[in-house]
């Protein structure tokens, strides 16, 4: 599948609920709004078990939710920490998702930077790029090959026949999760998109996009085939000091880290969150994941009404 040529907005799904039990009816109103409103897609993040304060839904049991109430829109993760999962499983259920949404599916992956949660998975951390590398190849044979036999070092299939298979064909756009040089190299190798974490700054992103241009030319692909793009944790308030707290405030408690909110979030009026992330476009985005931490439904229209279109008119002039 081609990367979009034009400038495209996703929208983070209602995942994170400080308030429990969910709101079920208002997280089918914010899913079929965003679709309505015409986002190009939905998107998840993973999720370790062990980090209560996140409050956050399974991101496959949330994309699936979000596929049996929408039509369009397209449905992304970013980005499952495949080490984390059983690669023959976590094939299966993105194949069946893609059938169940019709070819709708964005997957992203990731080596992921912490290692500290793989004991609490019974793994260990040696040896974790291999193993990652083996798992995205064994994933994308079972998506695409027939009564094959895998001899890895890691896992051992014989005859082995996956389905259904996903909708798309060879199979759903993978996109990396990528900080390291080494990372966004292999984004290019193996993958038709990048996606920058929304705990990365804008002048790192923008450090990160010039490697990935740089590998995409050696590596002599069309830029048009690949796909950058970043998360953004935006929060539109005309009083830019309050929306400033109400960042930090989320930040401090899904990262632990308020401080981290001055260095990588969007925020303030219309104009000002449109002049942040007009920074991002010119680093090269031609996707951003736009991801209100609060008023979630209410960022929805003012991002679809008043950021999107502005944004969107200064880069066309």
């Amino acid at each position: 599948m081609a990367a979009e040529s034009k400038l495209q907005f996703g929208i983070a799904a209602p995942q994170i609920h400080a308030e429990l039990p969910v709101n079920v009816e208002e997280i089918q109103r914010y899913l079929k709004r965003a679709e309505e409103l015409n986002y190009h897609s939905l998107w998840v993040q993973e999720q370790a078990v062990l980090r209560q304060a996140a409050g956050a839904i399974e991101a496959i049991t949330m994309l699936s939710y979000a596929a049996a109430v929408t039509r369009r829109v397209r449905l992304g993760m970013a980005v499952f920490l495949i080490n984390l999962r059983n690669p023959i499983q976590l094939a299966k259920s993105l194949a069946s998702l893609d059938q169940l949404s019709q070819g709708r599916l964005i997957a992203g992956v990731g080596l992921g930077a912490v290692t500290r949660l793989y004991q609490a998975y019974g793994l260990s951390p040696d040896k974790r790029l291999a193993r990652f590398h083996e798992a995205l190849t064994l994933m994308q044979k079972l998506w695409t090959e027939e009564n094959f036999t895998f001899d890895g070092q890691f896992w051992q299939l014989k005859n082995a026949t996956l389905v259904p298979k996903p909708f798309q064909k060879p199979h759903p756009p993978i996109w990396f999760g990528a900080n390291t040089p080494a990372a966004l190299n292999r984004a290019v190798k193996r993958g038709s998109g990048f996606i920058g974490a929304g705990s990365t700054s804008t002048a790192d992103f923008k450090e990160q996009v010039k490697i990935v241009q740089g590998a995409l030319a050696e590596a002599n692909k069309n830029p048009q085939d690949f796909t950058i793009g970043k998360r953004v944790y935006i929060g539109v308030d005309k009083d830019r000091e309050r929306a400033a707290n109400r960042m930090r405030e989320w930040f401090g408690s899904y990262y632990s880290a308020a401080d981290l909110a001055d260095r990588v979030s969007v925020c303030g009026s219309v104009d000002e969150c449109v002049a942040q992330l007009s920074e991002i476009v010119a680093a090269g985005a031609r996707f951003i994941l736009l991801n209100p931490v609060f008023d979630m439904m209410e960022h929805l229209d003012v991002l679809a009404g008043e950021v999107i279109p502005k944004l969107s008119g200064k880069m066309e002039s």
